[in-house]
């Protein structure tokens, strides 16, 4: 029986957030057989699926980042494009194109590759601003306007884009804006010798994505995001969203901090772990686990910290964990549901 006033109104939907959590990790196994060793990496670009967001996968060349995002993206039967973003990349190369019709002797929009239901970007931070602001409208309104005219995009909408570190050759910072639109941001890392020794054998043999075959399709994704939407998060937990994001912008290391963007893509990225862990209620551990992935990058440090050598990466990921050791951690009152299966 519950108990809690404030779940007085919940009801848990056993059923549905077991099929979620199935069909979340029939999309993790399928994965897994491309990309060893990064079930982090995995769990949270599941997490910006279900969560309807967008992610940014940031490392060096060579580790991996475009072979998640493929293999992510052909897990899922639905339609999928990429887009390889280089310096004469133009933005019409991204939203589309009206084209003079001799025939109609009228225009016609041919569209670009951002209509789809997942966009793979690769290297983003190659491509000057201009087309990389092509991306903005689709990100956060999920439609697209050229000449005018405003069109809708697909639902579901991913965009999942790679990036070299800045201090690589031929790359540019992301503008705030863009890496704001980026629900979470997660880096690959180099693998363990013993998944470096497994790919060595087994992708050197064959294309390991010939081998992914879709497990979902797109109306079944869309339906699990909708689920999502409706898992409960207390007032704590809300006050707790809003703690920590505040805290981003009072800290002194800081020079600017999390938007309120960003708070809503916390409690949405909250809410999608909670149900891949077949919960219907958000825990402040949810907040706590997805917390850096989603504020990290949005984060600009003061420049005067900068002159340290420290990269702003660590900086940034070191000023949050600092705010999550000092915002205290609130437990909403009263009994809970029991977590199902449990």
């Amino acid at each position: 029986m519950v108990t809690d006033p404030g779940l007085r109104h919940w009801r848990d939907p056993v059923t549905d957030i077991g099929h979620l959590a199935d069909v979340a990790g029939r999309v993790r196994a399928s994965v897994e057989t491309v990309i060893d060793g990064k079930g982090e990496a995995i769990t949270t670009a599941l997490v910006v699926l279900l969560a309807e967001g967008h992610l940014l996968i940031e490392d060096v060349p060579g580790v991996g980042k475009t072979m998640l995002a493929k293999a992510l993206a052909r897990s899922i039967d639905a339609r999928v494009r990429r887009i390889q973003f280089t310096p004469d990349l133009l933005p019409s190369d991204v939203t589309g194109v009206s084209v003079y019709n001799q025939g109609t002797r009228d225009f016609e929009f041919r569209p670009g590759p951002v209509f789809a239901n997942i966009v793979v970007g690769d290297e983003i931070n190659r491509a000057e601003p201009k087309a990389q602001s092509a991306l903005l409208e689709c990100m956060e309104e999920h439609q697209v306007t050229v000449d005018g005219i405003t069109y809708r995009l697909e639902s579901p909408f991913m965009v999942i884009a790679t990036q070299n570190p800045v201090e690589m050759e031929g790359t540019r910072a992301l503008p705030e804006a863009q890496r704001d639109r980026f629900t979470a941001r997660i880096s690959m890392g180099y693998p363990s010798p013993a998944a470096e020794m497994a790919m060595l054998d087994s992708h050197g043999r064959a294309n390991p994505l010939a081998g992914v075959s879709p497990v979902t399709d797109a109306a079944e994704v869309a339906r699990l995001i909708s689920l999502v939407r409706t898992v409960h998060v207390s007032p704590e937990v809300r006050q707790y969203i809003v703690d920590l994001v505040g805290g981003t912008r009072t800290h002194p290391d800081v020079a600017l901090g999390a938007s309120p963007r960003a708070a809503l893509h916390l409690i949405r990225s909250a809410r999608a772990r909670a149900a891949l862990e077949e919960r219907a209620f958000v825990l402040p551990d949810d907040v706590q686990a997805m917390a850096i992935p989603v504020l990290a990058h949005r984060l600009l440090a003061h420049p005067e910290i900068l002159l340290s050598g420290e990269p702003a990466t660590d900086i940034c990921t070191r000023v949050l964990a600092d705010i999550l050791d000092r915002v205290p951690l609130v437990r909403p009152g009263g009994a809970r549901p029991p977590r199902h299966g449990r």
